[in-house]
């Protein structure tokens, strides 16, 4: 379940997109590090890249999470991709539009998962307090040799879900989901038809750090 990201600013999307127009690749300068950008949780307002009607590619800032009337309006923010295609494939379900037409993608510096498997650490609750037990701390992970990569997620209209799947080797241990991460060249097969291959993530390498 991913429940925090780091996103990217609105205009850092929109200088990708001039650079990739000009050049052909894409490219998000480096960001002053006196600028600071808060991160993004269910609810936040989140700059994404959704593709036109022509293919090409814009910069929108949509909220992450949909009101799910099965479960009382409750904010649903992560989309499982086994229930996407299941529903996809039946042409019903909460999942069924937004998969099939909704497709789009979230730049990120980092995307967090609270550590729940077998043998986190603990963090201390209050300090160094005597009979106090820690709490499981988050982890922040990253795509291995990149300092900005994407994450799949679906939409429709003002409201995103981020995609996720089985969690590979670098996520397994911490988490039993994860956000489906695209590596370099993915972004076109999941705005295309063969979205599905993208399900396993076995082959994406993740570095993670413990945080707060």
């Amino acid at each position: 379940m991913c429940h925090r990201m780091s996103p990217l600013l609105l205009r850092e999307l929109q200088e990708g997109l001039k650079y990739m127009q000009v050049t052909g690749r894409a490219h998000v300068p480096r960001r002053d590090p006196s600028v600071v950008v808060p991160d993004a949780y269910p609810g936040s307002q989140v700059p994404l890249f959704v593709p036109s009607e022509d293919g090409s590619l814009s910069a929108a800032q949509l909220t992450w999470g949909f009101p799910s009337p099965a479960q009382g309006g409750r904010t649903v923010f992560n989309t499982r991709i086994e229930t996407a295609l299941r529903q996809a494939t039946d042409g019903r379900g909460m999942w069924a539009e937004p998969i099939e037409h909704g497709r789009c993608i979230v730049p990120v510096r980092a995307f967090f998962e609270w550590w729940t498997q077998p043998g986190a650490p603990r963090t201390s609750a209050d300090g160094d307090a005597p009979g106090r037990r820690g709490r499981r701390p988050q982890v922040a992970f990253r795509l291995a040799g990149h300092r900005i990569f994407l994450i799949a997620c679906v939409r429709q209209g003002e409201r995103f879900s981020v995609v996720t799947t089985e969690p590979n080797a670098s996520v397994a241990s911490v988490h039993n989901r994860m956000p489906l991460v695209l590596g370099p060249g993915e972004s076109s097969v999941w705005l295309g038809g063969d979205w599905p291959s993208l399900a396993d993530r076995s082959a994406i390498r993740l570095d993670r750090e413990p945080c707060e």
